[in-house]
């Protein structure tokens, strides 16, 4: 059976922000906000404006971590002590996904979603990723709703480090890269085919316009291949991430990524750049030791880590033992075209040691 999950509408212009009070008005006036201190910061004072402008009260509150069992199940309290009718997630991954995570459980509250980083597809993705307090992967929670709406704003994308925007570009074609091997050997599934011409898309746009859009973002300025690149990283990656169907087709650099988060050594690299490396490993075990050639010229356009930070201990133990605890399911497993295990694991791993 196949079945498409997403937001019920998206929309993103330059100055949002400063409308922001009219996208809300027509689903509640008392709200609930939840951020982080950079985000809030990001949006103001124009968002603050707008809502009062349209006599929106709201209580606000900070999300100082991670996007956690915990802070999901605090926030839930807090919204249900408000009475708030509406959860107004600003920010990026880890806020969103928090926020998704509640609306989830809360069946009559409203949620929308507005991005400030173009980093990941979490605005628009039909999970939440739920992390121990130190930043390791717990698990990718399936959400039983979807945000009524995801909002952008260029110029707030714009403004930020160019560091997220080159993550997100590398996290959205990623999306390609871990389907495309699936087609092999299920070459009639419909969602797969959906699920790898959406992620095409994003990747061919990257293709033509990700340079310019990155300079953009380093000079602050909105673009139109700025705007195609964000819309890239959030809806088309999101949308690729969307498409289900019976038979799981889970992307095994991502499941590579999430052992990596419980590397104390690797906390600082950002959720695409991990996954940047992740891909550079399932590369090398996909094609016997040699990556893809446009796979490594894109991972090093945009600054991909290709190699593992040191370690503390010994490195080949370590990376030993990281081989051995990633996870990857038996049955999607049978339907790639490579053999998994964790020896060809340890293998690549060891291999990105030499220089790329």
């Amino acid at each position: 059976m196949l079945a498409i999950k997403s937001p019920r509408a998206y929309a993103h212009e330059a100055g949002l922000r400063a409308r922001a009070g009219e996208f809300i008005k027509p689903y509640a006036t008392h709200i609930r906000i939840f951020t982080s201190p950079n985000a809030w910061q990001a949006v103001n004072p124009e968002l603050t404006t707008s809502l009062e402008a349209h006599g929106i009260r709201w209580q606000l509150e900070y999300l100082h971590g991670e996007c956690t069992d915990d802070a999901i199940a605090t926030l839930q309290h807090n919204v249900e002590q408000q009475g708030a009718e509406l959860l107004f997630a600003i920010g990026g991954g880890r806020v969103l996904d928090a926020a998704k995570a509640v609306g989830s459980q809360m069946p009559e509250l409203t949620v929308i979603n507005f991005a400030t980083l173009a980093a990941t597809c979490a605005a628009w993705s039909p999970v939440a990723i739920i992390y121990t307090p130190e930043g390791g992967h717990v698990r990718s929670q399936p959400l039983g709703k979807m945000p009524e709406l995801v909002l952008v704003d260029s110029e707030v994308i714009a403004r930020s480090d160019a560091r997220y925007l080159k993550a997100g570009i590398v996290d959205a074609l990623a999306k390609y890269y871990e389907f495309r091997p699936y087609q092999r050997h299920n070459p009639d599934d419909l969602a797969l085919d959906l699920k790898v011409m959406t992620a095409l898309r994003a990747l061919d746009t990257f293709r033509q316009f990700g340079a310019e859009a990155v300079a953009a973002n380093q000079q602050q300025q909105v673009t139109p291949a700025l705007v195609k690149v964000i819309d890239a990283n959030i809806v088309l990656a999101g949308l690729a991430n969307s498409v289900r169907d019976v038979l799981p087709t889970p992307g095994f650099a991502h499941a590579i990524h999430n052992r990596l988060t419980h590397q104390p050594e690797l906390h600082h690299w950002l959720h695409g750049e991990k996954v940047g490396y992740s891909l550079l490993v399932q590369s090398l075990i996909e094609h016997d030791g040699v990556p893809d050639a446009e796979l490594l010229a894109l991972l090093r356009q945009y600054d991909m880590p290709l190699t593992l930070a040191p370690l503390s201990g010994d490195r080949a133990e370590r990376i030993r033992a990281i081989a051995q605890q990633i996870k990857f399911p038996a049955a999607s497993a049978e339907r790639l075209p490579f053999s998994l295990s964790a020896e060809t694991l340890e293998q690549a791993l060891l291999a990105t040691d030499n220089a790329f």
